[in-house]
């Protein structure tokens, strides 16, 4: 009995670790959906491919300082480097998304964008699947193989690695959305662009920081999600947008605070919420399920708070 409890123990550990894992990809990439949710009131479609496309460049970085040849502190090195590419690449798409695909729209009907990022989302990605030949490319494994902690509370270095760098991103914009003149400009054009106008913010150039640091923030998980999994490819960022555009609606579209509740939550509720289920006897659920777990826990949060989990209340009209 001593040992089914250790052994029931250790895997219940690993089912929340590997939440925690998921949930902190799906968290990075909610922000930049959310964020420009809070201030255009539009979905970004094509958010998910500039995850995709800073995942292939944290690639290409690596892969240019030698890849699975890197030793000792050029290990380092090269994760730091490919950050960096990822998220100026992310940010780069993202600029030129804004530029080219939204502004040209800010003042049409909102079908009118939604429809231009679902077409820039698709030539992104069929552009990519072009250029690789559809070809799935592969990290290299640059993270020692085992684990640390205390048996059975035990994590792997490359989830360590992972959900602490989450965290330290997602402090890291709440500082400046929080603490910086850059953050006040983008509260004040959330709450009223014209306003905001009037005070002397720079709208245009607000909005275009909104879109690099959500597209930023897309990028590390690209380079993370990379890590991880090891395997990319061009059609990469469909699954994982569509995820973390969920994990935004579940924690209320608009708010930070609440795309990072959504994609912790989601990511426990695939991975502990299959196998909570399965305990059941007569249960079996195949890991496909936890798609199914996912979008219908979407509509039950959705019919009883349909603002999300940290929504704003509509007032009721009298």
């Amino acid at each position: 009995m001593t040992i089914l409890f250790a052994t029931s123990t250790s895997f219940w550990v690993d089912q929340f670790v590997n939440g925690l894992t998921t949930g902190s990809l799906y968290a990075l990439i909610a922000l930049g959906y959310t964020m420009v949710y809070g201030v255009l009131q539009m979905i970004n479609f094509a958010h998910g491919e500039v995850f995709m496309l800073g995942s292939f460049a944290g690639y290409g970085a690596m892969a240019a300082m030698g890849g699975s040849e890197l030793d000792g502190a050029m290990i380092a090195v090269s994760i730091l480097v490919a950050l960096l590419a990822a998220m100026t690449a992310s940010a780069a798409t993202s600029v030129a998304l804004e530029r080219f695909a939204y502004r040209p729209l800010r003042n049409a009907p909102r079908l009118a964008p939604l429809i231009s990022a679902i077409g820039a989302s698709i030539f992104l990605q069929y552009l990519v699947l072009d250029r690789t030949s559809s070809e799935a490319k592969f990290y290299p494994n640059v993270f020692p193989d085992g684990s640390f902690g205390v048996e059975p509370f035990e994590i792997e270095y490359i989830q360590a690695f992972l959900i602490g760098s989450s965290l330290l991103m997602m402090v890291f914009l709440y500082l400046i959305i929080q603490k910086t003149k850059m953050g006040r400009a983008i509260r004040a054009v959330a709450e009223s662009p014209s306003n905001a106008s009037l005070m002397g913010v720079d709208v245009n150039r607000t909005i275009v920081n909104v879109f690099i640091l959500g597209a930023a923030m897309a990028g590390v998980a690209g380079v993370l999600h990379g890590l991880f999994f090891q395997t990319i490819r061009g059609s990469m960022g469909f699954l994982p947008g569509i995820k973390a555009f969920t994990a935004a609606v579940l924690g209320g579209i608009g708010s930070v605070p609440g795309a990072v509740a959504g994609g912790f939550f989601l990511g426990m509720t695939e991975t502990v919420g299959r196998e909570l289920l399965n305990t059941i006897p007569g249960v079996d659920l195949p890991n496909q399920w936890r798609d199914v777990i996912a979008f219908s826990l979407l509509v039950l949060v959705l019919l009883f708070r349909p603002t999300g989990i940290f929504g704003e209340k509509v007032a009721k009209r009298a």
